[in-house]
């Protein structure tokens, strides 16, 4: 009688086993939540918007900005008056602890940056190539102001020890789409 309870209890055990082990392979993976704060940090330049050159009357390009994938990706669509397209995918890598953007355009053009947000505005610098070869450090600053948001950006051949002005441009409300 004690040999048969001592089987009966191990059955038990197998097939509560079996039960939970199978239960769990059905369960859905966890999804990854993009809902925490330094997922929005980015969400000031979410828009439909005309650019302007600092100072500029006409735009000079339109662009339109969008979250995607559940919030975890920002989308940007470019579309300049002299014909250049570029799109971008932003994404906060939460592993790493930083904004991670990955823009291409028309030309052939790639330029990855990386960085994140100080003093409000958005930060995020790498390298590309000059035109001549030489490797050269890009930083470009994002800036929610009164009329939209203003992006700077500078160049270094250097190093990084002097920066040269690339582009100062002001996205406002677009009107013209």
């Amino acid at each position: 009688m004690i040999a048969l309870n001592s089987r009966v209890r191990h059955l038990y055990i197998s097939v509560v086993f079996i039960v939970l082990a199978t239960a769990l392979a059905q369960a859905k993976p966890v999804r990854v939540q993009c809902s925490a704060p330094e997922y929005k940090q980015f969400d000031f330049w979410v828009g439909d918007w005309d650019v302007f050159e600092i100072g500029g009357k006409a735009p000079v390009a339109h662009v339109k900005v969008d979250r995607l994938l559940d919030g975890c990706a920002i989308h940007e669509r470019y579309e300049d008056t002299d014909g250049l397209a570029g799109e971008s995918f932003s994404i906060y890598d939460a592993s790493r602890k930083l904004w991670h953007q990955t823009w291409v355009t028309n030309h052939g053009q790639l330029l990855v940056i990386e960085g994140g947000l100080e003093k409000g505005s958005m930060v995020l610098s790498g390298v590309d190539r000059a035109d001549d070869g030489r490797q050269r450090r890009v930083r470009g600053t994002w800036t929610p102001d009164e009329h939209g948001v203003r992006e700077t950006a500078v160049r270094s051949l250097d190093g990084g020890k002097t920066w040269r002005p690339w582009f100062d441009l002001e996205f406002r409300p677009a009107t013209t789409h």
